[in-house]
This record gives structure tokens, sequence and C-alpha cells, in this order.
């Protein structure tokens, strides 16, 4: 059996996913329900129609004569979305991994034949396959361009439109949203979904669990609905903004983008690692500091629902690796690239700040993302303190201290207080405008590394 034959896993294919919302996306997809004509050949072809909204269908076909984890597949779909993969060859692909009950071996359409044939034939001419992972791309670049430019003025009637609901909510006062319940704002989403811009829908979701969630929900509420609004103009007026935070914005709304920064090879100390499931997908978080370069990076890694993401980088080692810092002011998120030597111990620390510095550089990173809900920062000398029916990490050596997050884990917090005794440690953890959720602490002096 040749390797094109052999049909991968979910999870590899969820790795494929440009982002959050595309896995969700394509794993709604990735049954047999809106799939029609469906088909693979033995040397990797997998296409298939995806029946849209209004009965179109998206004509899908994907390469998958590269391995996951390599340069990756090639796809062409006749949606709209800029992203590759977009959610229809996701939901192909996820399809695919089934066996042949649901994707049968066959002969490829004409449509499917034509572009496979196209794109290996400019493969074996050009002597590579092209590391975007699109032929479409690469053959047909004002088909691309189109089709950019076709979703961006979507995303434009979508964002008109929602600033319209934010006047209407705040003329008729922001007490008719708690009469109007969470309806109003998921048929809001569900239009924004239409427009192709899941960044805003998802933020428009997250409005709706605000309204009668407790004491001053009317100051959250229009709290978001101002972030929400900036987010709306940022991207309206995005010609007028500097490339880097228009950059920005097109990430917050929705766009993806691959890898732009220069690859950056150095032993990164594996700081902090920590999975986030919902019920489609499981999100883990991996954050990365730079011992020479002083970067701190963090890497996104997927699995379905029920399964741990692949990737796995125990705390406190080091990894001798190259990252690709992904496009946008303030942006920590990067691509993990080659790696050189497997993680292994190391004695490094990452260099710490008192807690009033950490608050100054998270005021500092809102001027780049004013979306920004934290940044990583490592406090130095800091111990865990009550504070009334909660917990604050104070400064030895000041009169200062920053209040931890209510969501802070609770095993996590006993074990910093273990480790603490009431003497200074070092903390690793995420400072944002609802305080500090410790993640990783070293003791003072010799010790390794504490996952909290």
């Amino acid at each position: 059996m040749t390797q094109q034959e052999v049909r991968w896993t979910a999870e590899q294919v969820l790795a494929l996913a440009p982002d959050a919302v595309s896995r969700k996306a394509g794993s709604k997809l990735g049954t047999a329900g809106p799939w029609s004509g469906t088909g693979s050949s033995r040397e990797g072809t997998v296409w298939g129609l995806c029946r849209g909204g209004g009965g179109t269908s998206y004509r899908t076909v994907v390469d998958t004569t590269n391995t996951p984890g390599a340069s990756g597949p090639a796809y062409d779909c006749t949606c709209p979305s800029r992203k590759f993969p977009c959610k229809h060859a996701l939901g192909l692909l996820l399809l695919w991994t089934a066996g042949e009950t649901a994707v049968p071996a066959g002969r490829a359409p004409d449509w499917a034949a034509k572009w496979i044939a196209g794109r290996r034939g400019d493969s074996r001419e050009n002597g590579q396959v092209s590391a975007a992972g699109s032929g479409t791309v690469s053959a047909d670049p004002e088909a691309a361009r189109r089709r950019a430019e076709r979703r961006a003025e979507r995303i434009t009637v979508g964002a008109t439109e929602l600033e319209q609901r934010l006047a209407d909510l705040l003329r008729s006062g922001l007490a008719a949203a708690e009469q109007a319940g969470y309806g109003l704002w998921e048929e809001t989403a569900a239009r924004m979904v239409d427009a192709q811009a899941p960044g805003l829908a998802a933020r428009v979701r997250e409005l709706g669990a605000i309204p009668g969630s407790g004491p001053d929900w009317p100051v959250r509420l229009l709290e978001e609905c101002a972030l929400l609004h900036l987010l709306d103009q940022g991207w309206l007026h995005r010609e007028r903004l500097p490339q880097p935070l228009a950059a920005t914005v097109r990430t917050r709304v929705g766009l993806t983008a691959p890898p732009a920064g220069p690859p950056v090879r150095d032993h990164w100390l594996v700081l902090a690692q920590y999975d986030t499931p919902d019920p489609k997908l499981t999100t883990r978080r991996i954050w990365l500091h730079g011992t020479a370069s002083g970067r701190t990076s963090l890497v996104l890694s997927y699995g379905a629902a029920g399964r741990a993401p692949d990737l796995a980088l125990p705390v406190g080692l080091a990894l001798d690796a190259v990252l690709s810092a992904y496009p946008g002011a303030g942006q920590r998120r990067a691509a993990l690239g080659e790696q050189f030597a497997p993680p292994a111990p190391t004695t490094a620390r990452p260099p710490g700040m008192t807690t009033t510095e950490a608050a100054a550089r998270y005021g500092e990173a809102l001027r780049d993302d004013p979306w920004l809900e934290s940044v990583p920062v490592t406090l130095d000398d800091v111990i865990p303190t009550p504070d009334g029916t909660s917990w604050q990490l104070a400064d030895a050596d000041g009169d200062t201290a920053l209040p931890l997050t209510p969501t802070a884990a609770r095993p996590g917090l006993w074990r910093l207080v273990a480790l603490s005794g009431g003497t200074p440690v070092k903390v690793f953890g995420e400072c944002g405008h609802r305080g500090f959720t410790p993640l990783t602490a070293w003791p003072s002096g010799e010790g390794a590394a504490v996952r909290l």
C-alpha cells in the first residue's frame, strides 16, 4: 500500500486548520449529511460537493500527496473563503478519515481531475510543491485576489450592520438587552457568520452572556460593546491604520494569515502548557521563552474533542527549535518549525519584573492591540497573600500587588502557596484586566519549575 492510500487521523486533519473557528466549522462538516459526489483516488486526491446556503454547492478537492506536518496538502474550493484550508476542505478530509464507506475510491470528476493535473504539472515543472498548501494561490493569483475582495465586501456589510445594532441598543438603553434575552445576540452572531466574520460573531456571542450575570453587568456590557465598536471601526477604516495594527484588526475580525516573521532559532524555555476544552475541540496553549532572543511566544496545538493535542512540551525543559511569528501588532503567536533536539533539562529561568511593571506592560500592549485579554509576564520575588475572600501576589520588597483572577485554579493556587511558604518566589502567568493568572512557579534559589 502506498503512502497516499493511508488515510490520516482526525487529529492530523484538525492540525491543518488555520484557527479555532475553522476547526469548529470543519468539524461540523465532517459528516456525510452536507456532502455528495465524494471520492478518492489511489494517487492521493479527495473530492466532493458540499451543500451551502441558498442551494449553492461548493466544489472541493484536496491533494493529499504531502503528509501532514511536511509542506501539507494543497486545496481548491469554489467557496469565497480566504482561509487555507477552508472549512469545506477540513470537513472533506475529516469525512475521508472515516474510511471507504464514507469516501469511496473512484474516478475523479472532470473538474477535480483538471485541477489536480494542472497542479501536479506545475509542481513537476517547478520542482516543488507550494509551501502555502494551496495550488489555487500559485496557479491563479487573480482568482484568489477576487475571492479576497468578495469576502472583504461581505465583512464590511456585516460590520456596518453590527454598528447599527449597537447604536440601536444604546438608543433603547442597556436594560433592553436583559429583556431581549440571549436570542438577540445569537441572531446577530449568525448574521456575522453569514458575513464571513467569525471573530465578530464570537464577540457578539460573548455579549449575550453578560446581561443579568451579576453586579455591575451594565458596566461590563457597555465596555464590551465599546471594544466591539472599536473593532468595527478599525475594519471599516483599516486603510488608514498602520500596517501592523491593520493586520491585528484583520486577525481579530477572523481573517487568517500564515506566519510572516523571520524564522528565529533559539533555545526555547517551556514556560507553561494548559488545555482549554470545548464540545468540538481541545486547544493547547504553550508559552515559550527564547533564552537568547528574549522573546516570549505562544504556540497553539489542537485535538479533537475528548483527545489531547499531539504537541506536548514538558514545562521547565528547553527546546532547540525554530519559531516564526504571525503578523499583527503585539501578536505573540508563533508557528513551531524544525526541532533540532528533544526538550532537555535546563537551569535557565526567564527574567522577571515587579507587579507595577507587569501592569504597565499590559497597558503598553493595549496600544498595539486594544482587544488583548492579557500578556505573558514573569514576576520576580512575589509572595501569595490572602486579600479578604481572594488572593494576590505582593512584591516582597515593595508595597504593590496584583490580584489573582477569579478563574485561578484552586489546586494550582494551593501548590503556589505551599511552594512559597511565605517566602518570595518567581511566577510566570498571564496578566490582564481581570488580574493575574499564575501558571508556573520557581522557588527561591535552586529548584525546578512547578506547574500550577
